[in-house]
């Protein structure tokens, strides 16, 4: 399991949630080559509205003819580990966003299976 405090670095990339690769969604693509690759961790948000640099307003709203929501994929690892990944994020990330912010991880605890505790599917 990775342990991970102290200094870190953020990258977060905002997408499309209709953007592909290779006909699965970019997103799970990019959480899977992260897994893939070691780093801490990897979420991805699903936004209700927003807009990037096409100026088009994407809305969960009921009357709006969007569905293509906006979407956060946020990675936070080492700074060495994250710029090691970036080149990867080149490779996929055909439009969008991606940013780097430094932060500080005061407490990173994984769930690990044993005695009394749930495995990675909640069961015991």
């Amino acid at each position: 399991m990775t342990r991970l405090t102290g200094s870190a670095l953020r990258v977060t990339v905002f997408i499309g949630e209709n953007d592909t690769w290779h006909h699965k969604p970019l997103y799970s693509e990019i959480v899977h080559r992260a897994h893939a690759t070691g780093l801490a961790g990897a979420s991805v948000f699903r936004g209700i509205e927003g807009f990037g640099a096409s100026s088009l307003i994407h809305t969960s709203r009921l009357l709006s003819m969007s569905e293509d929501l906006p979407v956060a994929i946020v990675i936070v690892d080492t700074e060495e580990r994250v710029r090691a990944f970036l080149p990867q994020l080149d490779e996929l990330v055909g439009s969008g966003l991606v940013i780097l912010d430094d932060c500080e991880v005061i407490r990173y605890v994984g769930g690990e299976a044993g005695p009394g505790r749930a495995d990675t599917k909640g069961k015991k």
